[in-house]
Parts: C-alpha cells; structure tokens; sequence
C-alpha cells in the first residue's frame, strides 16, 4: 500500500522563515512530489534584526545540497565561529569572553576546562577562563578561517553572517525552480471554514488561495495563528526586558574577525555583525529604561555616525513564543510563532527546527494531526531551553553602573529550570548531569555552553579567597592546551575579504 501523499502547503508570508520552511518541507517529502505554494506580499519588508547564526545554518544548505562558495557569494555572507561579549561584567580578569560553537578539537580541551572550572567553583586557584581552552577563540582572535588545510582532518563548528534579505530572495529562487509555487500577493482576508480550519487566503485582485495546510510566516503580527485560530502567546517580559532595536549599517572594516560581537550598553547590548559589504549593528536595548531618542544617540556614539545624517531604523520587539506553535491546521513558524531575542541569533536555528520536526511528525502521521501535542510540547521544550540560556547572561551579569543592569542582575522572576541551572553551578554540582537532568538528552546548549558562560562572567569565588590547589590534587594544564591549540591553528588561513 502507498503511503498517502502530503496535503496541499500554503505558506503565508516570505523571507528567511517561509522560504527555508518551504524549502525543507519539499526536501523532506520530496519522494511524495508535495504541492506547496508561497504567498507574500511584495510591500512588506523583511523584519531583519539579526544577521548571525549558529553551525545548524550550515546543516541546513548541506541537507538541501546547496554549493556552500554560491550561496555566501550571493547573500554577503562571511563565516561566524562564535560571540565575542564584552563589557558584561566587571570582574577583573572577566571583562570579557568568546561563546564557541562546539566542534571536534574540543573533545581534547574541554574536559581540562570543566576539571578547572569544578576546582575554581570550590575556591582553588586554577586557570579556568573559557577564551584559552577552545580552538575557535583562537582562531576567532587571530582572524582565521574556518576552513583547514586539507591535511587537518578536524574543522570546527561554524555558522554565518548574512544579508537577510538576500538569504530570502536566493532560497525563493531556488525553491521556484524547483516547483515550489510563489504567489506575490497581498492578503486582504483569511477565510475560516464551519469546523474552525483555514479554508483559504483571500487576497487582492479577488483571487483566493486554498489550502489543506497553512504555515504562518507572517512576522510579529502572527495574522493565522495568533489572529485566526487564537494561539496564546506567552510573554517573557519578566526574564526578558529588551522590547526595542534601533539598527545601522557602517563601513566595512578589512580585515575583520570570523566573530559577533556583543557590547554591553547602558540599557542593553549592541551587537556588530561583519559582513562581506558593510557591518551589521543593531542595539537591543529596554524602553522600561531609556527612550528611542536616548538609544539612538547613546548608538551612534558607539558606532562612531554622530554626524551621520543616515537613518538609523527603530524596530519594536515581542518577546516570548506561543503556547502550541501547531493550532489546528496552522503551524506558526518565526516571529510569528515567537522571538525571544538576537543575542544568541536563534531565530534562524528555531525555524530550522520547527520546520523539520514538523516535516517528521506529520509524515509519520500519514499527515493527520496524531503527533500534534507531542510535537508542541518538544518546540516548546527547545524554545524555554534557549530562553534560560539567554536570560542567564542578564541574571549572571557583573554590572552595576546603571539601573537596568541591576534590575537584571536582582531580578529573582526566573524559570525554575534556571533557578536549577544556577543553584547547581554555585553549590558544585556536575553541570553535565544537570543539563541533562534539566533539559534532557538533547538540550538546546550543552554542558561546554553553560559552563563557558559561567566561566566568562567569572561566576566564581571572589580572587583574593581563592586558594593554591594542594598538591595531591591535580589541575588540567592550561599551557599543554594552549600548545594543542596553537598547533592545530597553524592548519588554518588567514581570513578576510577577497
């Protein structure tokens, strides 16, 4: 007997989030020849808060079998080994710290790291920075590419920097012509059938759009699901207080580190995103705690376009995700199944995985809603594992130099995962069982995650307490990695823009 055939997919709404939605969905059920169409309107813009990613970007072109040179070429994009925070916290010594994506080297260098950071949260006087214990900080710092020689057989985990905008014109591109339907219509209307499903989107030019499945990429206004079919959306205005970003492009500096970076502001952070034509900057700052117009000064200062007579675009931010991100025949996926911030740049990583656990889940159904609820309750699982993580770095800062930072830092509103997390770092337990006892056999950061931002806010016994490690017990040897490290980059380019 042949398995039933998917029904017919209707995505609302373009840019990265639909068009990689729709291009997964035919590259999963491709056997079944599935129908899909897109349907966006050419007058909304693209949100485009974030240009970064993480390593899963990179599985993604590589499932669809897309050459990785062209589709860089064409979306301006340059490679990203990790987040570089600087100025979160003031501890002597940890005023700064690189977040790696984890990759195969690592293996040799982080049980020494964790070993270090378990006799350092104990009060010994061991080296247990996280910038000297991964190969990507090396490699960030010396502006190395990603990319080995052909006689190293380990490269690390990498993702991107990307023109947003571009990234959704080539995938609609290469979804077209591959027979994925593209309808460049604006919706005036949503048309709910008697028992409650989308029947159809109505739209200008009186033309009707029927579907058996709706997938909505509308953006912050979430028009199906939130709108049509009533999804709650659960706020994370408590742990989370940026609601605003007022962004700007400036000159491209050459040569530049394969690296975000994350600035500490008075109000919130800025990130700098360098691309292969201009940096991306963007400040993600409370409106709690200072106005647009303060923001944008307080930016321009930063970046160095006081005199600038360029626009620099204020962008309003809903924070928090919805309750079930499939209601119904309706699966929202994006901002407008939720947003929780660009610190992390998990957007992309999210609808990456939203998109192909639904393509399993609903394949395996024979494409009837049997999965749903356990579907919904694994997104939101990944979604509050990434929102712990991020609200984390605000909870563990080490300012105190204006209000917003202290609010953060005494804000005692936390998820009780969390609450865990921290508890389990500050009374010594093993961070690797606790992940997995919180989060699970396959969390959204892993344990080298949790421990570098630990580490990297210095999140240990004040310097002047720490003692000299007796001699029965043995540290790892911080200079025997470091010429691991210094060996293995050797392998690697220089990189920059050609």
């Amino acid at each position: 007997m042949s398995s039933p055939a998917p029904p017919h997919i209707v995505v609302l709404g373009g840019g990265s989030a639909g068009w990689m939605t729709a291009c997964l969905l035919h590259k999963e059920w491709e056997a079944h020849d599935p129908r899909i169409t897109v349907v966006e309107s050419p007058a909304i813009g693209i949100i485009g808060v974030g240009e970064g990613s993480t390593p899963q970007l990179k599985a993604f072109f590589d499932h669809l079998g897309i050459d990785e040179a062209e589709w860089m070429e064409a979306c301006d994009a340059t490679y990203k080994l990790g987040i570089r925070f600087t100025g979160w916290s003031e501890k002597p010594a940890f005023e700064s710290y690189f977040h790696p994506f984890p990759g195969p080297v690592d293996l040799h260098s982080e049980p020494g790291f964790t070993r270090n950071c378990a006799l350092r949260r104990r009060g010994a006087d061991v080296p247990a920075h996280p910038d000297d214990w991964f190969l990507a900080a090396k490699l960030a710092e010396a502006r190395k590419s990603p990319q080995p020689a052909g006689t190293f057989p380990f490269p690390p985990s990498y993702g991107y920097h990307f023109d947003a905008h571009k990234l959704g014109g080539y995938l609609r591109e290469w979804a077209v012509a591959r027979g994925i339907e593209h309808k460049p219509l604006k919706v005036i209307e949503v048309e709910i059938s008697g028992d409650g499903d989308i029947a159809a989107l109505l739209c200008e030019d009186d033309q009707r759009i029927e579907g058996d499945f709706f997938i909505d990429c509308s953006g912050f206004a979430s028009l199906l699901a939130q709108q049509k079919l009533g999804a709650r959306f659960i706020s994370f205005g408590e742990n989370l207080f940026n609601d605003r970003a007022v962004v700007m492009p400036t000159q491209h500096d050459d040569p530049f580190k394969p690296q975000t970076e994350s600035f500490a502001m008075s109000a919130g952070w800025r990130w700098s995103i360098p691309l292969t034509t201009r940096i991306g900057n963007g400040y993600v700052y409370s409106s709690r705690h200072i106005s647009d117009e303060d923001a944008e000064t307080e930016f321009r200062r930063a970046i160095g376009t006081e005199g600038d007579n360029g626009e620099a675009r204020v962008l309003s931010m809903k924070v928090g995700r919805v309750e079930d991100s499939w209601t119904r025949n309706c699966l929202a996926v994006g901002l407008s199944q939720g947003f929780i911030e660009p610190l992390e740049a998990t957007a992309l990583h999210i609808v990456i995985d939203t998109a192909q656990q639904f393509a399993h889940a609903f394949a395996a159904a024979g494409f009837t809603p049997e999965h749903r609820v356990q579907f919904n309750r694994s997104v939101a699982e990944r979604y509050d594992g990434i929102r712990d993580y991020i609200v984390g770095h605000y909870r563990l800062n080490g300012r105190s130099d204006t209000e917003y930072w202290c609010e953060n830092a005494g804000n005692h509103s936390l998820p009780e995962t969390l609450k865990d997390m921290m508890t389990s770092w500050f009374t010594h337990k093993d961070i690797g069982e606790a992940v997995r006892r919180i989060y699970g056999a396959q969390p959204a950061y892993s344990s080298m995650s949790w421990h570098s931002l630990f580490a990297g806010y210095g999140c240990f016994p004040p310097a002047d307490k720490l003692q000299v490690l007796p001699p029965q017990i043995e540290a790892a040897n911080v200079d025997a990695v470091q010429a691991m490290l210094e060996a293995c980059a050797a392998n690697f380019p220089d990189y920059g823009i050609c």
